[in-house]
C-alpha cells in the first residue's frame, strides 16, 4: 500500500480536476494539504501543510508518494530539501517558471526566488509542450535540476481542469512506473 499527498497549485484543485479525482479513487489512503494562503501562496505556510498532510498520510502507510501540481511542485521540493523523509517518491506536474511572464509574481512572492535542486528521492516531473505557464525547455531543465526524470507530453496545456483529461489515466499510468520502481 501507498499514501498518498495531494498538493495542489495556488487556490487548489477544482472536482474536475485530475488529482481531486485520483484523490476521490484513493479514498483513505490520500490526505489533500490545507494552507491558509491558497489564494495569497505563502510558502512556508504551504511547507508546514504539507509537513501536517505527510505525518498524518505516514500513519496511514509507511510509503508516501507526493503528487503535486503547479505552484504545489515548487512547495513539494522546497519541503523536501528541507524534510529530506524516508519513503517518499514524488510526482511533480506542469510546474510554473517562476521567472517566466505568466508567473503569479503579486500572489505569491515567497515562490519566486526558487530554483530547482537535487531532491532526496525518486522523483518524477511531468510537463506539457504548450504549457502557458512554463515552456518545455525550461520544465525539462527543472527536471534535470530535481534530478527528477523528466516527461513532455504533448499538447495539454498546463495539465490541469481545464486540459480535459478527467482522470488522466496516462498520469495514473506515470505515477505507477515511479512507484513501482
Amino acid at each position: 500500500m501507498v499514501a498518498y499527498v495531494i498538493i495542489p497549485g495556488i487556490d487548489g484543485s477544482d472536482e474536475r480536476h485530475w488529482q481531486s479525482l485520483w484523490e476521490k479513487r484513493w479514498g483513505a489512503s490520500a490526505v489533500r494539504i490545507a494552507p491558509a494562503s491558497w489564494s495569497r501562496p505563502d510558502l512556508p505556510d504551504w511547507v508546514a501543510a504539507i509537513q501536517a498532510a505527510h505525518e498524518t498520510a505516514s500513519r496511514r502507510d509507511g510509503r508516501v508518494v507526493l503528487v503535486a501540481h503547479s505552484l504545489g511542485c515548487w512547495a513539494a521540493a522546497h519541503w523536501l530539501e528541507q524534510a529530506r523523509p524516508d519513503a517518499v517518491a514524488a510526482l511533480l506536474v506542469a510546474p510554473p517558471d517562476p521567472r517566466g511572464p505568466a508567473f503569479p509574481r503579486e500572489a505569491a512572492p515567497t515562490f519566486r526566488g526558487l530554483s530547482a535542486r537535487p531532491l532526496p528521492c525518486p522523483s518524477l516531473m511531468v510537463a506539457s509542450d504548450d504549457d502557458p505557464y512554463c515552456g518545455p525547455e525550461a520544465s525539462v531543465s527543472f527536471g534535470h535540476g530535481w534530478q527528477a526524470r523528466a516527461h513532455l507530453v504533448e499538447g495539454h496545456g498546463h495539465i490541469n481542469s481545464g486540459s480535459g483529461l478527467g482522470d488522466w489515466p496516462g498520469g495514473l499510468e506515470l505515477l505507477r512506473g515511479l512507484v513501482d520502481r
